[in-house]
């Protein structure tokens, strides 16, 4: 891969504008709305993958050989991206140097393992639940992570930084809202999700995870498991299945026909749907889309 990577070279970007790197498009999006017409960004991923796993190719090296700044999410979401970060062979990136950001500084991280945690429970992160992105409570975390790390690059912007930042987090609190007008007549709602995925976004807003279809994070259903989840479907009444768009939506949806209840696709990451390319767009679909089911 350095052999490919090598002798390649970028296309031009305008000389004041910092290259950014991002393992994630959440990360992606709430970099554009912090640096705005200042930066220029990539991710490595798309929003819909599986952002645990991905195959690290030549031209994720090549984006990460000519970064300003690698924004990573933690927590071990994306800890495949160190082996990208040493094949791009770029010094600014490295773990501890001043282009590296761990956007999951200072957010309350959610399932953490009280118990040894080993390979054979499957996806289990020691450090706690990692999908914190498409949280809007934590955005202002993330965003001021963000404008720290582009500010060490460009001491000289930060005042910008930080007013895109505002203007962003202003028009965060009036779709929040929103969203929480909508969400407020169903607090305390059951949900079943496919993947442990969505705690943060449904302990912001009232909802309850009641199983998950996965047998263990990562590892598909058994037979006996997804029985014992369409009885307790039933028994519980829970209306709504939450679908990544990376799962198996065709079992998804059996699973909830069988239980008569409804699965839904909801953007995991920005753009993970169509009409999500935005960070408020992906809310403004999740938050329509459960409510629309749950009602």
């Amino acid at each position: 891969a350095l052999a490919v990577v090598g002798p390649l070279h970028a296309p031009a970007v305008a000389k004041d504008k910092i290259r950014v790197v991002t393992t994630i498009p959440d990360l992606k999006a709430l970099t554009e709305e912090v640096g705005g017409d200042l930066v220029d960004v990539e991710s490595l991923a798309r929003g819909t993958q599986n952002a645990h796993e991905l195959e690290i190719r030549p031209s994720l090296m090549l984006k990460l050989r000519r970064a300003d700044l690698f924004v990573e999410n933690g927590l071990e979401l994306d800890s495949w991206a160190e082996v990208a970060v040493q094949g791009a062979n770029n010094p600014k990136i490295v773990r501890g140097a001043p282009g590296r950001i761990d956007a999951s500084r200072g957010v309350q991280v959610l399932d953490v393992p009280t118990a040894r945690v080993d390979r054979s429970m499957g996806d289990v992160h020691p450090l706690g639940n990692p999908h914190y992105s498409l949280d809007p409570g934590q955005a202002p975390i993330i965003t001021q992570n963000i404008v720290d790390g582009l500010a060490q690059l460009a001491p000289d912007q930060r005042a910008v930084f930080e007013k895109n930042r505002d203007a962003f987090l202003a028009r965060l609190s009036e779709a929040m809202t929103r969203w929480t007008r909508t969400l407020e007549p169903l607090r305390g709602a059951k949900v079943v999700v496919y993947h442990p995925q969505w705690i943060y976004v449904l302990s912001r807003f009232g909802l309850v995870q009641a199983a998950a279809l996965e047998d263990r994070p990562g590892i598909p259903a058994s037979p006996a498991h997804l029985t014992r989840i369409i009885r307790q479907m039933k028994e519980e009444r829970i209306k709504v299945l939450i679908v990544e768009p990376w799962n198996d939506v065709k079992l998804a949806t059996r699973v909830a026909d069988e239980a008569g209840a409804k699965a839904v696709v909801l953007a995991s990451m920005v753009g993970g749907v169509k009409g999500t390319d935005s960070y408020i767009a992906a809310l403004d679909h999740n938050v329509n889309a459960l409510a629309q089911a749950l009602r």
